[in-house]
């Protein structure tokens, strides 16, 4: 898989380069199409490191963001924020289908004994 990765304020390292992408490729365990996965790094004032990732998926679009002092702690914030949302799309319609679905008929009616 291919992840656009940009770095504002800090140069992407292999490390950090392999990490993304381990935590995008968690996502494909939903068998889910990922379109142009991306990720900014940016070191903010005060040492900490805001991550912002984004990807496209056939019907909707996932954006999750992360501040965090350790970057990998916020890396990994954002791919479970990515896949909590992954999850949501993947069962949105058997949610919809559950919640309208009718409540079975008692059968009192056929049970009764005159």
């Amino acid at each position: 898989m291919r992840v656009e990765i940009t770095g504002k304020n800090i140069d992407i390292t292999a490390a950090i380069r392999d990490r993304i992408t381990s935590r995008f490729e968690k996502l494909e365990k939903w068998q889910v199409a990922l379109i142009n996965p991306h990720a900014v790094i940016s070191e903010e004032p005060g040492n900490k490191f805001k991550i912002e990732a984004g990807v496209m998926i056939p019907g909707a679009k996932l954006i999750a963001s992360a501040e965090h002092d350790d970057m990998y702690a916020a890396i990994n914030e954002v791919g479970q924020k990515l896949e909590k949302q992954l999850n949501k799309q993947a069962h949105k319609g058997e949610a919809r289908r559950a919640s309208h679905a009718e409540l079975p008929a008692e059968e009192s009616e056929s049970e009764e004994v005159a």
